[in-house]
């Protein structure tokens, strides 16, 4: 980010886990035109699971995974994104946010009493204590696996709920772009993300975009929280509609 002229910050934080580990994470934040007064926010975590313990082999539970789709689709059109404005000057302020421990929330068939809140907890921190004291921005976005191929995204239900406006101007781009058939005009699926911390703490208007797929038990791509999270998953088409669907978005603003 720094070679694409950011200034960036790192926020170095420590957090308590579901199975009790006191975490050490780094959240990352590339600004740019750090002093204009109008802001837009773009985030992504940029941590992997530790354990794959959606994988259908029992024995790979406690590998970790790649998270080429769950984690560096995100932060891959991010970092593309902060090239480009290198490029090609901008007049609004652009951060772009990395979140870390994102994904160490507790497994559903954990021997650990249940803890709440035990998923973001790099968005939980920096929501409650941003980069910047009293930091604001009009809207944020967050991208989550939207790197597989056959990438469908739905209106999600906390983004709707919390920032309706936001959706409906990023769904009016993609469609302008020829996009439709990709970002649905569906509102389906509720996923508890970063966004909803960002949306709570920060109270920036942010909605996710993320993965829907009804095919799976677990609404997101076939190999969420598996080894096969890896590269062969990714399509490089997915990660420029959505790359070019943002650019669309800040560069009207």
């Amino acid at each position: 980010f720094k070679q694409f002229g950011a200034e960036v910050t790192e926020q170095k934080f420590k957090s308590r886990a579901f199975d009790g580990k006191i975490l050490s994470g780094i959240n990352i934040v590339a600004s740019y035109n750090p002093n204009a007064q109008k802001r837009v926010l773009l985030c992504s975590h940029w941590d992997s699971r530790p354990f794959a313990d959606n994988d259908p082999d029992p024995k790979n539970h406690n590998t970790p995974i790649d998270g080429a789709n769950d984690g560096a689709s995100g932060v891959g059109i991010l970092m593309e994104i902060a090239r480009q404005l290198q490029l090609q000057k901008i007049n609004i302020g652009v951060d772009i946010l990395l979140l870390d421990l994102e994904d160490y929330g507790q497994p559903h068939d954990s021997k650990y009493p249940e803890m709440k809140d035990s998923w973001a907890l790099g968005a939980q921190y920096w929501s409650k204590t941003p980069h910047k004291p009293g930091y604001s921005a009009r809207y944020g976005i967050l991208l989550d696996m939207v790197g597989a191929k056959d990438i469908v995204f739905y209106k999600e239900y906390y983004s709707m709920g919390y920032a309706s406006g936001i959706v409906e101007k990023v769904w009016k781009h993609a469609a302008k772009l020829g996009y439709d058939d990709i970002f649905k005009n569906i509102e389906e699926g509720a996923v508890m993300d970063d966004h909803i911390y960002i949306n709570r703490f920060a109270q920036i208007p942010t909605i996710d975009i993320i993965h829907h797929d009804n095919t799976t038990e677990s609404k997101f791509f076939p190999y969420w929280h598996t080894v096969k999270d890896n590269m062969e998953t990714i399509d490089k088409n997915s990660l420029n509609v959505v790359g070019r669907v943002l650019l669309d978005v800040i560069y009207h603003e």
